[in-house]
C-alpha cells in the first residue's frame, strides 16, 4: 500500500485557527465601539452643498386688473428672473399678449413694474399676485422719433419746390424767392437732421416702448404743423420781415446757437449715461454751450424753445410763431417734471437751479 501523505501537510495548525477566531472577535468589538462613539456624539451634519442643492421657485399669478379675475399663473419661476422673464413667460401661456405690450403691477393703482426689476424682491411669500394691464400696440422709441422726424424733413421740401398741385405755377414763375426763403429752408432741414443724428447716433433709450397712438399723435402735431408752416413761408406771395436783412441775420444767427447748444448738451447727457457716472448732476465742462448747466438743470429745453423762437424771428409768420409758443409751453411741462427727479437725487447741487428758463420757470 501506498502511504497517505503525512498529517502536517494535510491538517491546519489548531492554535492558528484558534488566533484568527481571536483576532475576529476583536475585530468586531472595535467596530460596536466605534459605533457607539459615533451614535453618542451625534448625527453627521450633512454638507452645505446637500444642504442648498434645492431651488425655491416662485408662483407669479396673473389678474386682470378690471374684473380682477385670474388670467393664467406663470409657475416655476427661478428667483434670479426679472419681470421681463415673467412676460416671456406670460407671453407662452397667452400668446395674443407680446411682452411689450403687457403691463404688470403690484397694486391696481400702482405703477407699471420694470422690465428690469427682479422678481425675488416682489416676493412675500412663494406666490407672487399681479394685475395685467394690456398697453396696447406697441411701438421702439427709436422708430417713434424717426418716424416723427422724417416726416417734417420731406413735407418741407415738397413745399419748398412748389409742386403744381400746391401753388400756382404762374405765380410761382413771376415772384422772386426772398433769400429767408431760402435760408429758412435750410435752417428748418438742419434741424430735423440733428434730431434724425442724435437719435441714431447719440441717444440711448431705456427699456420700454411706447403706445402707437402716442405715435400717431405726435406725428399728427409735427407733421400737421410742418404743413401750415411750410405753406406760407414757400408761397410766391410770401412777404419777407419788417427790419429785413438785419432782422433775418440776428435771427438766424442765434437759431444756429441754439442747435449748436442743444446737440452739445445731448452729447454731455449721452456721455454722463454711458459713463454711468450718475452719483452727480451734470456740470459744465470747457465748451462754453454747456455753461448753462450753471443756470438751470434743462438746458437742451431751453435750447430748443430758443429755437423756435428765432425761427419764428427770422420768418416772421404766425404759424411759426403758434408751434415756438405750443413748444415751448411742452417743453416747460417736460423741464419741469425732470426738474423735479434732479430734486429727489441732486437736491444740494439743483435747488438754486430753475428748470427751463431762469426766474420764469
Amino acid at each position: 500500500q501506498r502511504q497517505k501523505p503525512s498529517a502536517p501537510e494535510r491538517t491546519s495548525d489548531p492554535a492558528a485557527d484558534g488566533g484568527a477566531l481571536s483576532m475576529s472577535h476583536n475585530d468586531s468589538r472595535s467596530l460596536l465601539n466605534f459605533s457607539q462613539l459615533v451614535l453618542s456624539a451625534g448625527q453627521i451634519k450633512p454638507s452645505p452643498a446637500l444642504k442648498h442643492s434645492k431651488i425655491t421657485y416662485f408662483e407669479v399669478e396673473i389678474l386682470d386688473v378690471q374684473s380682477k379675475k385670474q388670467i393664467c399663473i406663470v409657475d416655476k419661476v427661478p428667483p434670479a428672473s426679472t419681470v421681463l422673464d415673467v412676460k416671456h413667460k406670460f407671453h407662452k401661456a397667452c400668446p395674443q399678449w407680446y411682452p411689450s405690450r403687457v403691463g404688470l403691477q403690484l397694486e391696481r393703482n400702482g405703477p407699471f413694474l420694470k422690465d428690469s426689476i427682479n422678481i425675488q424682491s416682489l416676493a412675500v411669500s412663494s406666490i407672487i399676485t399681479l394685475y395685467f394691464t394690456d398697453l396696447g400696440q406697441q411701438v421702439g422709441w427709436t422708430t417713434f422719433f424717426l418716424t416723427e422726424y422724417t416726416g417734417p424733413l420731406l413735407i418741407y421740401l415738397l413745399f419748398y419746390i412748389r409742386l403744381s398741385t400746391i401753388y400756382d405755377q404762374v405765380e410761382s414763375r413771376k415772384n422772386f424767392r426772398h433769400p429767408v426763403v431760402h435760408l429758412a429752408c435750410f435752417c428748418h432741414c438742419l434741424h430735423y437732421i440733428r434730431h434724425l443724428l442724435e437719435t441714431l447716433f447719440v441717444h440711448k433709450f431705456s427699456e420700454g416702448h411706447t403706445p402707437l397712438k402716442n405715435m400717431i399723435k405726435g406725428c399728427a402735431f409735427y407733421w400737421g404743423f410742418t404743413s401750415w408752416i411750410a405753406y406760407y413761408i414757400n408761397h410766391p406771395r410770401y412777404t419777407p420781415p419788417s427790419f429785413g436783412h438785419r432782422q433775418v441775420s440776428y435771427a438766424a444767427l442765434a437759431f444756429l446757437m441754439c442747435e449748436a447748444g442743444n446737440h452739445f448738451i445731448n452729447v454731455a447727457l449721452a456721455h454722463q449715461t454711458n459713463s454711468g457716472n450718475k452719483t452727480c448732476f451734470p456740470s459744465p465742462t470747457y465748451n462754453p454751450f454747456t455753461w448753462l448747466f450753471l443756470l438751470v438743470s434743462c438746458p437742451n429745453y431751453t435750447y430748443e424753445a430758443g429755437s423756435w423762437i428765432s425761427f419764428t424771428v427770422m420768418t416772421q409768420t404766425l404759424p411759426v410763431g403758434i408751434f415756438a409758443f405750443l413748444m415751448v409751453i411742452q417743453m416747460s411741462l417736460w423741464a419741469q417734471k425732470k426738474h423735479k427727479l434732479y430734486l429727489k437725487r441732486f437736491y444740494p447741487e439743483v435747488r438754486r437751479k430753475a428748470a427751463m428758463i431762469p426766474i420764469i420757470f
